[in-house]
């Protein structure tokens, strides 16, 4: 008798640890499985290559909302643009909507027009120094540029792309004046050219390129695997859990 229940126990501990074994496996599953989903990368890189602003150390930082801005004023909610609120000679880009399939046609000042029924992924670059400050640099995204929006009226109407966890501030002031400039690297259409000179409240454009295939979710049966042996375990200790109950 002594024996049964020493073998009883110790089949009781061993079903009780491959349970535990399972349910963190699944755990480790679903956090990777959730990590894939969110992740991005759809602005590669950038730099400054001249200007006052590479003198004063400027350089290409992306941002990831949310995000504090140095300066970020107050009453300005967190992850806030527009507002003097940078005053930096860095070169600033986030990513906003991605992959969109458009229900409106957008115009824009570099370019081509973009048609209604085009999927499009659009990006924020600015420049806010803190005084008047030149600035020549790029910025690269992973797929080709189809057109920038550069005046107000384009960049109100292609609002409908912002980054929903950020705040755009004096949306009256934005728009480049005529001694800024921005192109498609005729080398690289994956590479914005720009040349600026701001102050207040800064230079701001929008960016939109072709289908990002970096902001593409990974596909799900990626992780599968994992998943499917988790499910296999518990199915092969439940059918143990009931083959011993059968013996006994």
């Amino acid at each position: 008798m002594n024996k049964f229940l020493s073998r009883t126990r110790n089949m009781s501990l061993m079903m009780a640890a491959g349970v535990t074994f399972t349910l963190n496996l699944i755990a480790v599953v679903l956090i990777s499985v959730l990590s894939i989903n969110s992740a991005e990368a759809i602005i590669v890189g950038g730099g400054v290559t001249g200007g006052t602003a590479l003198t004063q150390g400027g350089a290409f930082v992306e941002l990831t909302a949310p995000f504090v801005a140095p300066f970020p004023g107050t009453g300005n909610p967190p992850s806030s643009v527009g507002a003097n609120n940078f005053q930096t000679p860095n070169l600033y880009g986030f990513n906003e909507d991605q992959n969109i399939l458009l229900s409106t046609t957008l115009n824009v000042n570099v370019g081509t027009n973009i048609a209604s029924g085009q999927t499009v992924a659009s990006h924020y670059v600015f420049f806010d120094p803190l005084n008047s400050t030149s600035i020549t640099g790029f910025v690269d995204f992973d797929a080709t540029i189809i057109g920038i929006a550069t005046s107000k009226p384009n960049l109100d109407a292609s609002d409908i792309l912002q980054n929903s966890l950020v705040t755009y501030l004096s949306p009256t002031l934005r728009g480049l004046e005529s001694n800024d400039s921005v192109s498609i690297d005729s080398t690289n259409l994956s590479r914005l050219l720009i040349d600026f000179t701001a102050a207040s409240p800064g230079d701001y454009v929008r960016v939109f390129t072709q289908f990002s295939p970096g902001a593409s979710v990974v596909p799900l049966p990626a992780a599968l695997p994992l998943y499917g042996t988790g499910l296999a375990i518990m199915g092969f200790i439940g059918w143990r859990r009931k083959q011993r109950k059968a013996a006994v």
